[in-house]
């Protein structure tokens, strides 16, 4: 996400940082490459324009000049205003005063759309809502059949009128069927053309106008880049956008959308897609975003994740074993299978601030597939060797467990080390709160310096 703008942002800002006074010529070089990294990030050339003057009238000035820290003075400002232009800050779902709440989905073909109505669907579901699924793209093959089989997946239902090729009239009888039903949320899922075209804007207007809904949501690809700005204006022109999700935000991209959508339509960006699974649509926080890009990591969404994921009483159990020193490999293989849950490790890694750097992350290299081995290992043990692997385990037993999981003597002890070296940061941390609670303040965590 965005990792070649943050590599190129984070250079930049390290360059500042490791001058004690900053001169307007050091401004002017470090928004020089800010404006090139934007521009290369493929953010809209008027976007960047307007931004670096505003940061630039922020920055110049004898008081910053003569701060003892005007790097971070810098880096503040940068911050601040890039979270003014992605939005500022996170906007929601409008609801409807009296239920259901209709939301229409709209966008071109390929951007997502269907998935993403169900993700959206299991996302505000998990917020206490009833959602109906509507299929109402009555022309691209296979879309009711798609729509159907993520609702049987999420266990959501989904409203088809098999009879009928009129999407207006599916919609109608859909909101009326989650009347009878007691569903408060109806999500419709609408048809896309390959491009914008007036047969597509025409059909989605009329729709419009004989449904009303409480909110028009676009699906854009972010990988698409500029063109996903033109998308953006030509459908706000016509049906006045209530907010953008972006997709694909995990994949390849420059992030340029996700920068230039907010500041050319007006319109906010409600959600980003940042995976193909079903859970993998999250609310979209500029002042979050703007921090993972400069590297400053995203520690509420991680522990937002955490809560969600997490299961509290185990999680207070585990608290109580690493206390009592009796944390074991089943734990471990425990709590390997909640951080998991979490999603990709590269993600939860980049939440994590001084590791978020794209840099770091890049030299990181995090195989998943290891979780495998590691898994195969530790199921590999008997109840003894799992509980009390540096008593029990020996060269013969190591042997054993390694012909047993398809792995080597090597990977066995480096398991073995890795939990040795878990369990000595787990009793720092619980330490560290102890010594929190008695003084009342906290102290710098070693990968804030």
């Amino acid at each position: 996400m965005f990792a070649n703008l943050a590599e190129r942002l984070q250079d930049t800002f390290k360059k500042l940082r490791g001058k004690g006074r900053l001169t307007e010529s050091d401004v002017t070089e470090a928004l020089r490459e800010v404006r090139l990294a934007l521009l290369e990030a493929d953010v809209n050339f008027k976007v960047v324009k307007d931004f670096i003057a505003k940061i630039k009238e922020r920055v110049v000035g004898q008081e910053l000049l003569a701060s003892l820290n005007p790097a971070q003075h810098v880096i503040k400002i940068v911050h601040d205003e890039l979270s003014l232009l992605m939005g500022g800050s996170n906007s929601k779902i409008n609801l409807a005063p009296k239920p259901p709440t209709v939301v229409m989905m709209v966008g071109l073909n390929g951007a997502g759309k269907t998935t993403t109505s169900a993700k959206l669907a299991n996302l505000l579901r998990k917020q206490g809502r009833r959602p109906l699924l509507v299929a109402a793209d009555v022309y691209r093959p296979a879309a009711v059949k798609q729509l159907q089989v993520l609702g049987g997946q999420l266990n959501i239902p989904v409203f088809t009128l098999n009879d009928s090729k009129a999407p207006v009239a599916i919609g109608r009888a859909a909101a009326d069927s989650a009347v009878q039903n007691g569903q408060d949320l109806v999500i419709i899922d609408t048809a896309g053309r390959q491009e914008v075209n007036e047969e597509l804007m025409a059909e989605l207007v009329n729709m419009n106008e004989a449904i009303a809904p409480h909110e028009i949501l676009l699906v854009i690809d972010a990988m698409t880049g500029q063109a996903a700005v033109n998308v953006a204006e030509a459908f706000n022109s016509r049906l006045d956008l209530d907010g953008v999700v972006l997709t694909k935000l995990d994949g390849d991209t420059r992030g340029g959308a996700a920068l230039s959508v907010r500041a050319v339509t007006g319109k906010p960006i409600k959600f980003a897609g940042v995976g193909e699974k079903l859970d993998a649509l999250e609310p979209f926080y500029p002042d979050r975003m703007a921090e993972r890009i400069l590297g400053m990591g995203d520690m509420l969404t991680l522990i937002e994740k955490a809560q969600e994921n997490f299961d509290a009483e185990q999680m207070v159990q585990m608290q109580k074993k690493i206390r009592s020193l009796e944390f074991t490999l089943d734990d471990f293989l425990d709590q390997l299978s909640q951080v998991k849950k979490l999603g990709p490790l590269e993600q939860i890694l980049g939440m994590i601030p001084g590791l978020g750097g794209a840099k770091k992350l890049k030299d990181l290299q995090v195989d998943e597939k290891e979780l495998v081995y590691v898994e195969a290992i530790i199921h590999s043990m008997t109840a003894d060797e799992r509980r009390e692997p540096e008593r029990v385990l020996n060269g013969s037993r190591k042997k054993r467990i390694a012909r047993g999981s398809g792995t080597s003597v090597q990977e066995v002890n480096r398991l073995l080390k890795q939990f040795d070296q878990t369990k000595k940061m787990m009793k720092q941390f619980m330490d560290m709160e102890k010594n929190l609670k008695k003084g009342g303040k906290m102290s710098k965590l070693p990968f804030f310096s």
